[in-house]
């Protein structure tokens, strides 16, 4: 009887994503005239894929995405001026996740909640990725 030993391969393949969930904010937003005199609150939901290369390090948080700080960016953003448009807040946000430079691709959706009536929201939804 002949015995085969098979190699023991352990790579894995991770894809790794940081969710922020159902954050509302009040802001500043809208074209017409009644949206500028009164915020309004906006659902934001993101999705922050990162490079399943970089492995997180506990003695080094430039390897991670730090959701709270991405958070405390957006809340400055929007506390800052007003935004007409959604895309135009959707890429001021990316703008700031990008800077981060271990992120690939961000899944973004911004909704208005209070605009429509007979609707729970209104908004849009917008992808980017880093070109390779």
């Amino acid at each position: 009887m002949k015995i085969i030993k098979f190699k023991e391969k352990k790579k894995y393949k991770y894809n790794r994503k940081v969710n922020i969930k159902n954050l509302i904010l009040k802001i500043s937003i809208g074209l017409h005239d009644f949206e500028k005199e009164k915020k309004q609150r906006v659902r934001f939901n993101i999705d922050i894929i990162t490079d399943s290369n970089i492995k997180p390090d506990n003695d080094n948080l430039l390897s991670i995405v730090n959701y709270e700080e991405t958070i405390n960016k957006i809340e400055t953003v929007t506390k800052k001026k007003h935004h007409e448009l959604l895309e135009d807040l959707a890429e001021n946000i990316f703008d700031i996740i990008f800077k981060n430079k271990i992120v690939k691709k961000v899944n973004l959706k911004l909704e208005k909640l209070d605009i429509i009536k007979n609707t729970e929201s209104v908004g849009i939804e917008v992808s980017k990725k880093k070109d390779e």
